[in-house]
């Protein structure tokens, strides 16, 4: 079995598998737009394929803008997201988080560039995980996101976190560490949050596809 004693080996253990080659540079699909904060909240509790349906059925209407979802009509709203589950939990949650973005922060570009951790996690409907979703992904910033697969990938090492919290420092802690090492794997400039959301993606499509840690 590989020897991993932090994030940084596990980051070069996911690199040599190869996991993102067709990917897009940041992974999530749609990185640094609104349509991405959508999603962090829509994949809540179900799988990225039911989220892409009501992604689809909101562009069809031309629903994927801060603006108008603030404004939506909430019943409308409930059906285009039904196949991401919860529906109507998640319509009154985002409709509701849109309406606060715009008072707090005007537009989407302001809450890009001004939003903390602290806010998201004061939103109704806004765990850790979704809140880095939206940091990491929506607004380019250096917070990694910890999803179960990160929790049962590092059980098959041997390693158990009593919190998100603690999961997190530990995969963010080993790659700052160790910052200048893993500049040195790419013939380009790579940003730290880059870092975070490739390391991510090799996590979550390794345990996609039932790898083998040995």
């Amino acid at each position: 079995m590989n020897n991993i004693n932090d994030s940084y080996d596990l980051f070069v253990f996911l690199k040599n598998k190869n996991l993102l080659e067709n990917s897009p540079e940041f992974w999530w699909p749609s990185y640094g737009t609104f349509e991405t904060f959508i999603g962090a909240i829509l994949t809540q509790n179900t799988k990225w394929t039911n989220v892409e349906k009501s992604l689809e059925n909101l562009h069809k209407h031309d629903l994927v803008s801060l603006e108008k979802i603030a404004n939506v009509d909430l019943l409308l709203f409930t059906q285009l997201i039904t196949p991401s589950g919860f529906k109507n939990q998640k319509s009154k949650r985002l409709k509701q988080l849109c309406q606060n973005v715009i008072e707090d922060f005007d537009n989407f570009e302001s809450f890009q560039n001004e939003v903390c951790r602290e806010w998201l996690l004061e939103q109704k409907g806004i765990g850790p995980e979704s809140a880095d979703a939206i940091l990491c992904y929506a607004c380019k910033q250096e917070e990694f996101v910890v999803d179960s697969y990160a929790n049962r990938l590092l059980k098959k090492f041997g390693y158990e976190f009593e919190s998100y919290e603690d999961l997190k420092s530990w995969l963010e802690f080993g790659i700052n560490e160790n910052l200048d090492k893993i500049t040195r794997f790419y013939e380009f400039d790579i940003s730290l949050n880059q870092i975070y959301c490739r390391l991510h993606g090799k996590i979550v499509e390794f345990m996609k596809n039932k790898h083998d840690i040995d």
